[in-house]
């Protein structure tokens, strides 16, 4: 079994490297010649725990090389991201190029499979496209969607462990690729067709967007109401059927903040509640920002002088280096444009250097500041001693005062 993966981001690099760990032979596709590079030399490329050492195990054996084209291989896996063009409409332009960067080398009994996070009907659409470029394919091929569920940090387990939603064209496509998820896929493969297996994948998230924005809202009235929401939480969820999850400074990364979106702009009348948790959600990155510059002012006619005031966290989750639609880094350049009159540390220790911003190591920004802005629960933040002598705005639930 040889496996052309066409994408090595967050998703499709540790899927490569756990399917190779497993003994099938990969090749990984990526525009980025850098990704290429530091792939075939044993680097990572983005921050998960014990993936590197899978890699370079790989690398070393044969059983993975990055390139920057597809070759003929047996199956063939999309994992482009889906980003939005315009007015938070889904793009499936990377979905398109990438299938027919790989439709020339397609052949009888091949299987190609879409996890890229997509519209109800693209798999549909790719399999219209294939067809339509190479008719004599037609019933000779399988097609599927099998979206993702993983979550950074844990993504060698849950590779391996979580149970995956596979959804063919046809039950024979279902069956191809359930045969080749289980070369590494522990879980149980759950048979669909791909319309459902692509509303599942949007359905998840939105759900989970929904659940955010209950305990977001949450936030914002217990602090007019001068409540302290974590101990209000903690107390609700005493109760055998409550879980109310913990709030935060919005919703990031390239899935919960993401896939909502997808429903709203295909069913943009049935899809009410997803809608509103979507808006309150982006509504408390805005709320944020906005007491974060309040208490700058405050601190400055108070003091007679500018604040420090240290950023920390940019990433959109605790404890890794993804800073896709991070609610953090919205609120870090809305403060910096706001509050010219301060003096900003921002922080990022799981990053080493950014680009736009200039970071600055958590303690000494810690030491340094006079207000501290917990956007991101890293851990290393929750070994930071609780000082009296400061401004904290814990939007992250780091001390949960």
């Amino acid at each position: 079994m040889k496996a052309c993966f066409m994408g090595l981001g967050y998703i499709g690099l540790p899927t490569a490297i756990i399917a190779a760990k497993h003994g099938i032979e990969v090749v990984g596709v990526d525009v980025n010649p850098e990704v290429v590079e530091k792939t075939n030399a044993g680097k990572l490329h983005i921050i998960e725990p014990g993936m590197e050492e899978v890699l370079q195990e790989v690398i070393k054996d044969g059983r993975l090389k990055a390139s920057g084209t597809p070759e003929v291989s047996d199956a063939y896996l999309i994992v482009v991201p889906t980003p939005f063009k315009g007015n938070h409409d889904p793009d499936i332009s990377y979905v398109e190029a990438a299938t027919r960067a790989v439709v020339p080398l397609l052949k009888a009994g091949d299987l190609f499979i879409i996890e890229s996070t997509s519209p109800v009907g693209t798999t549909e659409k790719m399999t219209q496209l294939i067809f339509g470029e190479r008719p004599e394919l037609k019933e000779k091929i399988f097609i599927a969607y099998c979206p993702e569920r993983v979550l950074p940090g844990n993504v060698i387990y849950e590779l391996v462990n979580n149970d995956r939603v596979i959804g063919g064209i046809t039950p024979e496509s279902t069956d191809k690729a359930i045969e080749f998820y289980s070369y590494f896929v522990k879980g149980i493969l759950h048979k669909t067709n791909s319309k459902t297996a692509e509303m599942c994948k949007l359905v998840e998230n939105s759900s989970r967007d929904v659940q955010i924005a209950f305990a977001n809202e949450l936030s914002l009235i217990c602090d007019k109401a001068g409540i302290n929401v974590w101990e209000l939480i903690s107390l609700a969820n005493k109760h055998p059927r409550v879980n109310i999850l913990l709030p935060g400074c919005g919703v990031g990364g390239h899935c919960i903040a993401v896939d909502p979106y997808f429903l709203a702009a295909e069913f943009p009348i049935e899809s009410q509640i997803i809608s509103k948790a979507r808006e309150i959600n982006n509504y408390k990155s805005f709320w944020c920002a906005e007491k974060t510059v309040n208490e700058i002012m405050r601190f400055e006619l108070e003091n007679h002088r500018k604040p420090t005031v240290a950023m920390m966290g940019l990433a959109f989750k605790p404890n890794i280096d993804d800073l896709r639609e991070s609610p953090a880094k919205y609120i870090t350049t809305k403060v910096m444009q706001r509050a010219n009159s301060a003096h900003i540390l921002i922080v990022e220790p799981n990053v080493e250097e950014h680009n736009v911003f200039k970071l600055t190591n958590y303690q000494e920004a810690y030491d340094k500041a006079d207000i501290v802005v917990f956007l991101v629960a890293h851990n290393q933040f929750k070994e930071l001693p609780y000082r009296k002598d400061k401004i904290i705005l814990d939007f992250a639930g780091v001390y949960k005062k």
